[in-house]
């Protein structure tokens, strides 16, 4: 009919066929474009809000790392005067710091994975009002989707970041003369 929209539900795998005049067959890429985009440009803004989350992570992280291995110096002088060299003293600290990154990410697993479960499963509601301002047909829930990959992915970077802010002040104050490091000098 001219000027009518028809829906047609067709085969997975369905090629459209010109032998019918006047009518243009659409697959979902063309009727979900608009959807698509709008979906690309939120993953966008999201991933600098997952940088700046991580960050923030990061920074505490290293905070956490400084005060500990500064206030601890004077156990550090003590090891390298009984005999540990500063190689031998920036991987133990360096490897303690490591050690509470994998301890973290146990515990974040522990807490963490009944949440996102029970997210997947029950997903986020929404108020009506929301809805309604949305400009399309959006459900009363939202389930999020994050995968394998992200989990692990993240947990990865933020155990390789705590190595590394373990790695740098402990590198300073191995530094240090065993006798200076006892007193609790810095320079």
């Amino acid at each position: 009919m001219e000027r009518e929209a028809t829906m047609v539900i067709v085969a997975e795998g369905f090629q459209a066929s010109d032998n019918v005049a006047g009518w243009s067959f659409k697959d979902l890429d063309v009727l979900l474009s608009d959807i698509k985009q709008v979906v690309k440009m939120r993953t966008i803004g999201s991933s600098f809000i997952y940088a700046f989350l991580l960050f923030l992570a990061m920074l505490a992280i290293f905070n956490t790392q400084v005060l500990s291995i500064f206030r601890r110096r004077k156990e550090m002088g003590m090891l390298m005067a009984l005999g540990l060299t500063r190689l031998q003293l920036i991987r133990l600290f360096t490897l303690e710091g490591a050690l509470n990154g994998v301890l973290a990410a146990i515990m974040a697993a522990i807490y963490g994975m009944p949440l996102l479960i029970q997210l997947a499963r029950n997903g986020i509601g929404l108020p009506a009002e929301m809805m309604d301002q949305a400009g399309w047909a959006i459900g009363s829930r939202l389930f999020p989707s994050y995968g394998a990959a992200l989990v692990i992915g993240t947990a990865f970077l933020v155990l390789i970041v705590t190595t590394v802010v373990s790695y740098f002040p402990t590198r300073k104050i191995a530094k240090l003369k065993p006798t200076d490091a006892l007193r609790g000098k810095l320079t």
